[in-house]
């Protein structure tokens, strides 16, 4: 297998998706959890809520997959369109005009003609593409990577329940096994955007508490 195909597969899904999608089904599992009354709940109440966490996961697991496939096409698609923008081009400042507007944020403002010329040469020497746009493998491992991080991710914060009989102490385990997870989750995060990891973890922990509040408030 070449080096090219070793990077594309290594990056069917990047960190930040993964970490991300690990932290939605953490919240997601937590908002279960916190609607048990841990004083009057009894073993039928909490087999209920973990058969509902999961549930929930496996649906919101299925719809996150989908929605990275269509993702996924919307993207291919666009930069199908600005290659085409750039070789039909009249002119390099045409061209240039359509880099720029492709580009995030305030970067195609910002950044310099120079660069836009390179860009624009880089995308004329590319190869020709299909005439329409396609699901490859590593999409769809892209799309099972995603539901398999979010049902995954369920158990971590139910496992107590299944294993401790009283149900307060068992929520105290599972809330502190969810912060934990978060806190990772946004260490993780901060390390890769070259932050203070830890920092960035403690605001996860704290942000997740705060959503689940608020999910909980509305009923989720």
């Amino acid at each position: 297998m070449s080096n090219v195909d070793k990077e594309k597969r290594q990056r069917v899904l990047d960190p930040v998706s993964r970490i991300s999608e690990i932290i939605f089904g953490v919240l997601m599992a937590l908002s279960f959890t916190g609607s048990l009354n841990a004083a009057t709940a009894g073993h039928e109440e909490v087999r209920t809520m973990m058969l509902t966490a999961l549930g929930c996961n496996l649906a919101w697991g299925l719809v996150d997959a989908v929605m990275y496939l269509v993702a996924t096409l919307t993207e291919r698609a666009r930069n199908q369109t600005l290659l085409r923008i750039v070789r039909s081009a009249s002119d390099p400042q045409s061209a240039h005009s359509g880099i720029a507007e492709a580009l995030p944020g305030r970067m195609g403002e910002e950044i310099g003609a120079e660069c836009l010329e390179d860009i624009r040469q880089h995308l004329l020497a590319l190869p020709d593409t299909p005439a329409r746009v396609r699901f490859g493998q590593d999409d769809f491992l892209g799309a099972l990577g995603v539901f398999l991080l979010v049902v995954l991710s369920t158990f971590p914060v139910v496992v107590p329940f299944m294993f401790i009989s009283k149900t307060a102490l068992a929520m105290r385990t599972s809330n502190a096994v969810a912060l934990v997870l978060l806190f990772i989750g946004g260490y993780r995060l901060g390390h890769y955007a070259g932050g203070v990891a830890w920092r960035t973890g403690l605001a996860m922990a704290a942000v997740g508490g705060v959503l689940v509040s608020i999910i909980m408030a509305l009923g989720g």
